[in-house]
């Protein structure tokens, strides 16, 4: 997808609502058993329920991509949706939607969770008033120390950066049975939630004009924020 932000949570900060958690969640209640949550999601840092943002235990991890990256995988995934909901409802489905229409949009702030830019910055702005519960990930290493299991030398020694890195590459999860086969809400494969994995991919899709434009909407969108790309 486009973005991901990744909470984690410890459950005991929720008090009163882990039994109102556990009533919803019937026959899955040893999914409870551990301290901690680990839960994803894509909505704007505003959208975020209370409870979490006032939550001293929970931390957010967000992955911000690059915003051409971002534009691209968008406009792949858009169209593998258009594509499935015209089979699903039986209507007569015109071409896809071409890249200078959906850079419009894009570019207007007409995307999903809102515009590229608050959504950057809702999370990025946090991540600097509260470092300790807000981080942008950019290595691996950095979010095992924000989370609190930092590696030891001899773990960095013995390569298990290098292996973690290996078990949470594009690849490796793409190769998963349930991602190849399996399927979302029970309607899109989750086979369409990966493409290619490729920084950089842009440049195959995009013309020097477009390049330009995006890059002038990114500075000035972010100017004086301290994010740049």
């Amino acid at each position: 997808m486009v973005w991901d932000i990744f909470l984690f949570i410890n459950i005991k900060d929720f008090g009163s609502k882990l039994k109102e958690l556990k009533t919803s969640t019937t026959g899955r209640e040893h999914e409870l058993d551990s301290p901690s949550r680990f839960i994803a999601t894509h909505v704007p840092y505003p959208s975020l329920p209370e409870s979490v943002k006032s939550c001293m235990n929970c931390k957010v991890v967000y992955l911000c991509r690059n915003p051409k990256d971002n534009f691209i995988s968008l406009w792949h995934f858009i169209n593998k949706l258009r594509a499935l909901q015209a089979l699903q409802e039986d209507y007569n489905y015109s071409a896809p939607l071409s890249i200078e229409e959906a850079l419009e949009f894009f570019c207007s702030g007409v995307s999903i969770f809102g515009p590229f830019w608050d959504h950057m910055l809702g999370y990025w702005k946090e991540s600097l008033e509260k470092p300790h519960r807000v981080l942008f990930l950019n290595q691996a290493k950095r979010l095992a120390e924000f989370i609190g299991y930092g590696f030891s030398i001899e773990e960095v020694s013995r390569g298990v950066i290098e292996e973690i890195l290996h078990l949470c590459s594009f690849q490796h999860l793409k190769a998963f049975d349930v991602n190849k086969n399996g399927t979302f809400r029970g309607r899109v494969k989750n086979i369409e939630f990966y493409r290619k994995g490729e920084v950089g991919d842009w440049k195959n899709y995009l013309t020097p004009l477009m390049v330009e434009r995006l890059d002038r909407l990114v500075n000035d969108k972010l100017q004086g924020s301290g994010l740049v790309f």
